[in-house]
């Protein structure tokens, strides 16, 4: 049976439709509830403090919808079964979108009833997910839902640190490098994929080296140089290891050959948006040695905002052209999106050299426009 013709609305057939859309919409929101609440307006009535929310919101609200869209999307060509969606799907958003009301509101609530409603999406994505790898033998990407496990656990954690001391630390630094992680392995895969196709369509004969060992090892120093940094973030051991680890991912993102595909953004902007993790890594580094040269906050938004933020946004926009049969190209709007994000990162790192409200005003602006963007450019391919 063709799955476009179930009698459904187009928007519970795949994951990457609703996931997608909430998790751009929630990213402007967000946003705008945070650049609010220092402006000493207050919407919403959080335990956590405003910039504890805010990590968590983005850390793990926004993020985890897109890896949801993500994944439900990517493991039906894994397992060649058919997607889950209908009321399945729409179950799982509605967790997501109870954890975001649930913390949002958080003030007069239990700390344990608000980290149980909050977990309960993650810990059921990664059951569907579990399910729908073993039921089609698709063994070998049960790694990827390892990833996802470890950003589960990393969330809770958070909530055990905000209800334990009062602010999230070391579990903050774990789910951020998580999602590096997950960059560095499926960024790994489908960058010099996209560059390559892209690359012989246009007759030219230097291809991106697929993943290979190189890539592995990188990957594993990454994780170790992680590591040191979550347990001990002022050591000098950190600032060697992710600055080594920061020259690896560069020498690997060269071997992707992106500085051929500048006449397609669609292409380039999965390079640019790698670009920030060895960028965020050298910073971090040298931020442990030279803070007040690097300040430590401005190095972090460099792998949060711009790795984390540029390269979801980047994922999702070629995602939901590829997935509704659009052509694979950038067009003025998607321009627009991509330069308003990149804009936002850039003044994000400067208010952090240069503290101006005006900047951190104008940061949070233009990535509620870029999220405000994509809803409104992509809404309509989601319920097509």
């Amino acid at each position: 049976m063709n799955r476009d013709a179930t009698p459904m609305p187009p928007l519970l057939r795949q994951g990457f439709r609703l996931f997608f859309l909430g998790a751009a919409a929630w990213a402007a929101l967000a946003m705008a509830i945070f650049v609010a609440s220092l402006s000493g307006v207050e919407i919403i009535s959080p335990a956590l403090g405003a910039v504890d929310w805010h990590v968590h919101e983005f850390l793990f609200g926004y993020t985890g919808a897109v890896i949801a869209g993500f994944l439900l999307t990517a493991v039906p060509n894994w397992t060649r079964r058919l997607p889950v969606s209908g009321g399945r799907l729409l179950f799982l958003f509605a967790l997501w979108i109870a954890g975001r009301v649930a913390l949002a509101f958080s003030a007069n609530s239990g700390a344990l009833l608000v980290a149980a409603v909050d977990l309960a999406f993650p810990a059921w994505l990664i059951f569907v997910i579990a399910r729908e790898l073993i039921a089609g033998r698709n063994y070998k990407n049960l790694r990827v839902l390892a990833l996802v496990m470890l950003f589960a656990s990393a969330n809770a954690g958070y909530h055990y640190e905000i209800a334990a001391y009062g602010t999230g630390d070391y579990s903050r630094r774990a789910g951020i490098a998580v999602i590096l992680l997950l960059i560095m392995l499926i960024g790994g895969r489908i960058i010099p994929s996209f560059t390559r196709n892209w690359l012989v369509q246009k007759g030219s004969n230097l291809l991106p080296v697929p993943f290979g060992r190189y890539d592995g090892l990188t990957i594993l120093a990454s994780a170790a140089a992680f590591l040191t940094w979550i347990a001990a973030p002022q050591s000098i051991l950190a600032a060697i290891g992710l600055g080594l680890t920061g020259l690896l991912n560069l020498v690997r993102m060269a071997r992707w050959k992106g500085w051929q595909t500048f006449s397609e953004s669609l292409v380039v902007i999965l390079h640019v948006a790698y670009a920030f993790i060895p960028a965020g890594m050298i910073a971090l580094a040298l931020s442990i040695v030279i803070p007040d040269r690097i300040p430590p906050a401005g190095a972090l938004h460099l792998l949060t905002a711009g790795a984390i933020g540029m390269m979801t946004l980047a994922v999702m926009t070629r995602a939901s052209l590829g997935h509704t049969g659009q052509k694979l190209h950038a067009d003025g709007s998607i321009l627009a999106i991509y330069a308003a994000l990149t804009m936002s990162v850039i003044l994000r790192f400067g208010y952090a050299t240069v503290p101006n409200s005006m900047l951190l005003v104008a940061s949070g602006s233009l990535w509620i426009l870029a999220f405000a963007l994509f809803s409104l450019r992509y809404a309509y391919m989601a319920v097509r």
